[in-house]
């Protein structure tokens, strides 16, 4: 009998560890409700604007772009989706030249490099996984207009 209460106890032991540890490691994610309006738009130059919201291990951003606004070759270790609402963009990708219209959407894998243009006035949504730390940090120094 002692030596089956010993196993229960060490079992114990190690299963409040395993959760103290688990507890430590993972932040608490909040739960958010926002409207866009309430989000600060960015202006990167003067055809780009930008907004974002950031999750814990996503970002969505909402871009607008004006008629012949060229966002320069670029590539980052995230993954992106773009879901075109309005307008469209021009992407050069992987070889190819690819038109996105509005309501499609573009699946673009980590550090593949890629350029855009609009076509016309576009609002797109864009998502990132994990978040795009140099949008967060405003170190996209690509993305903006000398001032």
């Amino acid at each position: 009998m002692a030596k089956s209460k010993r196993k229960v106890k060490t079992s114990r032991k190690k299963s409040a560890v395993r959760s103290r540890t688990s507890k430590q490691s993972v932040k608490k994610v909040e739960l958010k409700c926002i409207p866009w309006n309430a989000v600060e738009l960015e202006d990167l130059n003067p055809l780009l604007q930008r907004q974002f919201v950031v999750g814990q291990e996503m970002m969505l951003a909402r871009v607008l772009l004006k008629k012949g606004c060229i966002v320069p070759e670029h590539s980052h270790h995230n993954e992106q989706i773009t879901y075109v609402l309005e307008g469209a963009l021009k992407f050069w990708i992987d070889g190819k030249v690819i038109v996105v219209n509005s309501g499609e959407v573009l699946t673009i894998p980590p550090h593949m490099p890629h350029k855009a243009e609009a076509l016309a006035d576009t609002i797109d949504l864009d998502v990132f996984s994990p978040p795009r730390a140099d949008w967060i940090n405003k170190t996209d120094k690509y993305l903006r207009a000398e001032r």
